[in-house]
């Protein structure tokens, strides 16, 4: 059985081998752009591709597996049966000689069966060399092959590797792009409305910006807006929608105001906010808008 181990590692290797080689073939159909990204998870596509790819490769395994184990079974079923019938050879020439009263005929016989013997013999000691040669051919063979495994191990992370950065990609793909905007105090007089730069003065925050998104559509989408005062504290209302969310990054964050809208692809979509606060202090204060947990856009206004 020892001799059949190389065989049986060869099987394996190309099972493997063959496996990957299918893997960098199907890389076409989750590595490359498609047009209409949708907004599930590209990972899952990647990662239910990968676990097909690893189905397949176990039910290959299997198949090689078994029919190596029907094929070392049947050699080591030849390989016993010879061997016993060198043995009953020589227990039948032994049984002969032993009998010091042996005929001419037994003789004879035990004459003959000699000759069978060392035929035999010499068939077993030919199938042996045959079996070293072949045993040579496996281990280069393998050894060309294992070269080949390593190879493919490389492609595969490097593949692992691209799928990561097109799923970031994606995913950035379907934030937008935020330009014009605008931010600033404004001092309300009566029914007349004047953007100022003191902070006495100052009774609203108006802000207004443009999202764009040329890849695709959104229902219902929403984008969250942080208004951040001088002491570094967000400003936050009940009556302004505020709450927390989370950011692609997984940090929480405190957010001012949400804004919700329908967005066909490529449209230039000019929303507009304000918000009335008291007290409003002298310093810097920064704006931010977010979408998806991606800062899209920033300004700021300074007070005096």
């Amino acid at each position: 059985m020892k001799d059949i181990k190389p065989l049986l590692l060869v099987l394996l290797s190309v099972g493997f081998v063959g496996t990957w080689v299918y893997h960098l073939y199907d890389k076409a159909r989750y590595a490359s752009p498609v047009a209409g990204i949708s907004t599930t998870d590209p990972s899952v596509d990647v990662r239910d591709s990968l676990q097909r790819a690893y189905s397949d490769a176990v039910s290959n395994l299997d198949f090689k597996l078994d029919s190596s184990r029907i094929t070392a079974d049947s050699l080591q079923y030849q390989l016993t049966l010879r061997v016993n019938e060198i043995n009953k050879l020589r227990r039948e020439i032994g049984g002969i000689l032993k009998n010091r009263n042996a005929s001419k005929t037994e003789l004879e016989l035990a004459k003959s069966k000699m000759g069978e013997l060392e035929t035999k013999v010499e068939e077993l000691r030919s199938q042996n060399t045959s079996m070293e040669e072949e045993k040579q051919k496996l281990n280069s063979t393998l050894s060309r092959l294992s070269d080949e495994v390593k190879f493919l191990e490389q492609n595969i992370r490097n593949l692992d590797t691209e799928n990561k950065v097109l799923a970031e990609k994606i995913k950035a793909a379907s934030v937008f792009l935020a330009s014009d905007i605008s931010f600033s105090a404004i001092d309300v007089k009566e029914v007349k409305e004047v953007e100022t730069n003191q902070a006495k003065k100052a009774d609203k925050f108006v802000a207004s910006f443009t999202l764009q998104n040329n890849v695709q559509a959104f229902m219902n989408v929403e984008v969250v807006i942080v208004i951040t005062a001088p002491d570094g504290q967000v400003l936050q209302s009940s009556t302004w929608d505020s709450g927390i969310f989370e950011t692609r990054n997984g940090i929480k964050k405190n957010f001012t105001r949400k804004i919700k809208f329908d967005y066909e692809k490529g449209e230039q979509k000019k929303l507009i906010f304000s918000l009335d606060v008291s007290n409003i202090k002298k310093g810097n204060y920064q704006l931010e808008i977010w979408h998806g947990g991606v800062l899209v856009g920033r300004s700021g206004a300074v007070l005096r």
